[in-house]
């Protein structure tokens, strides 16, 4: 697991009514991902353009400029680190984050994770990934000595901007934004809406590999109706998305607004109804077998594939309820067992409505 994450409510330098978020998807090691979670935010705050921005009246532009350098600064801060201790790292990784002010929400993405808000009940906003094929980062890649192979990077790394990679980051008469990988981010600036805005996601690959943001967000929108309890909500986003086939690790922060939907007694009726139709359904599947053999677990999935069940969440459909199946058929087969995954950690912020979700799965 090489990811990391940060989640700070109170930013220093007076600034206590702000707040930043923010998930790092590490790559060929983990020791940038750990290092920008823990000492991106400083420099982005402390840095001089960060810090004139705040001054009387603070423009959205100055803002996202002094964010902008921070990022500049910690990477070449790595650089110089690395090469004193013991020669370059190698490692990379890409941050995807929120900071959120009291009249506006800056999106920062440098990579191909990914982050979105949703507003009065649909996606109101998204960050684009950075991959080496898209038309402006090919031609920056290629400007700078470079090509794109298998929509790789010398057909090699799979992202055109991450911090870190300092081997894609050697090319004499390049600025730093100029080489094959950049560390410069993209930000947003979005005035916030009360009573509109619901949540906002931040996750990595992993999880946008197999959902898309529409499906992603209509599931966060069903869960939030059945429960007020984020960590099992950004369990059930995760689990969901290693069910539909991510292959990745997966990290999720998960923030919620004052707008989010709240829990039903209706869609809690209906999600109980739900799980106890399918626990009905794997035990008829299982008897219908008579005396031959059991059948395994994936031939019960795709019984119920074929089936038209209604009230599935939308967005994650049977996959997020493999579990309940799961649950059923190891009870009435307990010599049986899949060890789909191990969780190597959770980390739970529940004043400040934010859960982050960390699992991993055995190879394969």
């Amino acid at each position: 697991m090489e990811d990391a994450h940060t989640a700070v409510i109170g930013l220093p330098h007076g600034l206590d009514p702000w707040s930043f978020f923010a998930v790092y998807d590490g790559h060929a090691g983990s020791q940038v991902a750990k290092y920008c979670c823990e000492h991106l935010l400083e420099h982005i705050t402390s840095n001089s353009d960060f810090q004139s921005a705040l001054q009387e009246d603070p423009s959205v532009d100055s803002v996202k400029n002094g964010i902008r350098t921070g990022f500049l600064q910690i990477d070449e801060h790595m650089r110089t680190i690395s090469e004193k201790k013991h020669g370059v790292d190698r490692s990379g990784s890409t941050a995807v984050g929120v900071m959120i002010s009291p009249s506006h929400i800056y999106f920062i993405n440098c990579g191909d994770s990914r982050g979105l808000l949703s507003r009065g009940g649909a996606v109101h906003f998204f960050t684009q990934d950075h991959k080496p094929s898209n038309p402006l980062e090919k031609e920056r890649i290629q400007n700078a000595g470079g090509s794109v192979m298998i929509q790789r990077v010398n057909g090699s790394l799979a992202v055109s901007r991450a911090l870190g990679d300092f081997d894609y980051k050697c090319v004499h008469g390049k600025g730093p934004t100029e080489q094959l990988v950049s560390p410069e981010p993209e930000v947003y600036a979005i005035e916030r809406c009360e009573g509109e805005d619901e949540f906002i996601i931040l996750a990595c690959d992993g999880i946008w590999d197999v959902m898309a943001n529409e499906d992603l967000c209509d599931f966060v929108r069903s869960r939030l109706e059945v429960t007020d309890d984020l960590e099992r909500v950004s369990n059930e986003i995760v689990d969901t998305c290693l069910y539909k086939g991510s292959r990745d690790n997966m990290s999720v922060v998960l923030i919620c607004f004052p707008g989010a939907p709240k829990v039903s007694p209706e869609a809690v009726k209906r999600e109980a109804e739900l799980d106890k139709y399918l626990e009905g359904r794997v035990e008829e599947i299982i008897k219908k077998q008579g005396d031959e053999s059991l059948p395994d677990l994936v031939h019960v999935m795709r019984t119920l594939a074929s089936e038209a069940i209604p009230n599935l969440p939308p967005g994650g459909e049977l996959a997020s309820k493999r579990s309940v199946i799961e649950a059923v058929y190891n009870k009435l087969n307990p010599y049986r067992s899949d060890d789909t995954f191990n969780t190597v950690g959770i980390t739970i912020y529940p004043s400040l409505d934010v859960t982050i979700q960390l699992q991993t799965r055995p190879s394969r």
